[in-house]
């Protein structure tokens, strides 16, 4: 994949930023990466809102041309999961990712990714949020309301965000063309060996639902089967904890 990436240094969303360009006259090409030095008005699931300050932490909207139905979406997130996880190892960060979108350190969230299918005439395509925590401070850390931490906290470096993407890409390469060869199934069995193990207690809640059981991995599309006291249970979406 050709990466063409363009900087900005402020933006308030950088997904949406690349879906009105998407839907401008004109192709785009796959491998436009639309990344912001400053990100106001970044959202996460729930649509929860995901900000950065200057210089602080890499928030960046990469596209990919695909036919891929909406069902595989979530397998893409968890392949760009894989491809972050693997930068960070690679920096002596002992990272895991987390379904269905996050990647953590000692149960910090360090990342956080956001896809979307976009579609128009004969063009179709997935945009790929992701929000890494770089030099957030641990005083910045605190005040988030769940455990979160950076790459600047867990190893006491600080990082020039145009190199951790530069870092990145090839990452995501590599883990985006093993998922499009045959969707999830191409990065199960990794998937499942850093987000298990298999057994693991889990209690997943989505709204006002919550159930527990433990984990007996996953389905063919990503989806988290559960077992439970009432049987195996597929989940879609929700909260793991």
């Amino acid at each position: 994949m050709d990466f063409n990436i363009e900087w900005h240094d402020r933006l308030g969303s950088t997904n949406a930023s690349m879906r009105e360009r998407f839907y401008a006259p004109g192709a785009m090409a796959s491998g436009l990466v639309i990344a912001a030095r400053e990100q106001t008005n970044g959202r996460g699931r729930q649509d929860r809102k995901w900000l950065s300050s200057p210089h602080t932490n890499l928030c960046f909207s990469l596209f990919l041309k695909t036919d891929a139905d909406l069902i595989k979406v979530p397998s893409l997130t968890m392949a760009t999961a894989l491809g972050v996880t693997e930068l960070l190892n690679s920096k002596g960060i002992r990272s895991a990712p987390k379904w269905p979108n996050d990647v953590l350190v000692a149960e910090k969230k360090i990342c956080g990714i956001l896809s979307e299918r976009v579609e128009q005439a004969s063009d179709h395509g997935i945009i790929v949020g992701v929000g890494l925590n770089i030099n957030m401070s641990s005083e910045e850390a605190d005040i988030i309301d769940r455990p979160a931490t950076s790459m600047l906290i867990e190893s006491g470096k600080a990082y020039d965000p145009g190199q951790v993407l530069e870092d990145l890409l090839p990452q995501l390469e590599y883990w985006m063309g093993k998922w499009a060869t045959d969707g999830f199934p191409a990065i199960r069995p990794i998937w499942t060996e850093k987000a298990g193990p298999i057994g693991k207690k889990l209690s997943v809640h989505d709204g006002d639902v919550r159930k527990t059981g433990r984990l007996a991995g996953y389905g063919e599309h990503g989806e988290l089967l559960l077992e439970t006291a009432s049987g195996l249970e597929t989940i879609w979406s929700g909260e793991v904890s």
